[in-house]
């Protein structure tokens, strides 16, 4: 009967073998646009528009760049882009962290409901909220501004609750040491908590910064104003002019890909930096209670 069977080491050799080809399989359905992305975006004109997938530009040419960069002046997106993301960024990783910190406080009456209800704001899909949030800030003032962009998301609770856990990881005898030696909690917060929380950040942050690069259901519900687009709705501006039947109007797909090719440049760059931090922050701040 043993041969009816196969053994620990024979079932794994099959199974490991499927899943390197799936996983090989995954990587080439993702990594053949991209590269068919740059390939496009760095070939010529004429070269752009022949059909088929490009692996390598074809009459390398940086026409798609100077098109879109000087012409379309999508310099303007990306510096609003820019501003969005990082003020955005920074008030989400502040408050977050500073709510975290709060919720882990021993004497916090009303805790449990606190938690409770963040994890209730969890629940709600955020295009159930999307016309209230659309009349608050025009209540405001704020529609065609980058402050509705900036202010939009900037607490979650999926944020507070990962750096609530992350602190966990942090004795709690440090605070009560140095509370005995007279530090604020903002001081404790500051030079104790934030230190020691480094991955928990890295992991906000670059969740936050890829959310707020790629934003654009917000920016096209508060913007209408072409000189406050970002790049999203620059892109998307560019999709619909080059579709249309005025032939003044049409560019072609190395502009187009030029464009993706620089919304993609600062999260390629970016992720190498954080990874190490940010998958540890992932498996520390989902697993602390």
């Amino acid at each position: 009967m043993k041969n009816f069977f196969l053994s620990k080491k024979e079932y794994r050799q099959p199974f490991h073998l499927f899943n390197t080809l799936f996983l090989f399989s995954l990587v080439l359905v993702m990594i053949i646009p991209l590269i068919n992305t740059w390939a496009v975006s760095f070939s010529s004109n004429v070269a752009s528009m022949q059909p088929g997938i490009k692996l390598w530009p074809s009459q390398f040419s940086l026409e798609g760049y100077q098109t879109i960069w000087s012409r379309l002046e999508l310099w303007r997106p990306v510096m609003n882009n820019i501003i969005v993301t990082i003020f955005g960024t920074v008030g989400h990783v502040i408050l977050a962290s500073m709510a975290g910190y709060v919720l882990i406080q021993k004497e916090l009456p009303g805790k449990k409901m606190i938690i409770s209800f963040i994890m209730i704001t969890m629940m709600i899909p955020a295009e159930a909220i999307m016309i209230p949030l659309y009349i608050v800030n025009k209540d405001l003032g704020l529609l065609n501004t980058l402050t509705s962009l900036v202010i939009s998301g900037l607490v979650s609770g999926f944020s507070i609750l990962l750096m609530r856990n992350y602190f966990f990881s942090v004795p709690y005898s440090l605070a009560e040491s140095a509370k005995m030696d007279g530090a604020s909690d903002f001081t404790i917060f500051r030079k104790i908590y934030m230190p020691m929380a480094l991955p928990g950040l890295a992991t906000i942050t670059l969740f936050e910064f890829v959310s707020r690069w790629n934003h654009f259901t917000s920016a096209l519900l508060y913007i209408n104003d072409p000189e406050k687009y970002t790049l999203q709705l620059a892109l998307r501006s560019l999709i619909i002019t080059s579709d249309a039947t005025s032939s003044a109007d049409f560019f072609t797909n190395n502009v187009r890909m030029a464009g993706i090719m620089i919304a993609l440049i600062p999260l390629l760059f970016i992720y190498p930096f954080v990874q190490k931090f940010f998958v540890k922050g992932i498996m520390l701040g989902s697993t602390k209670e």
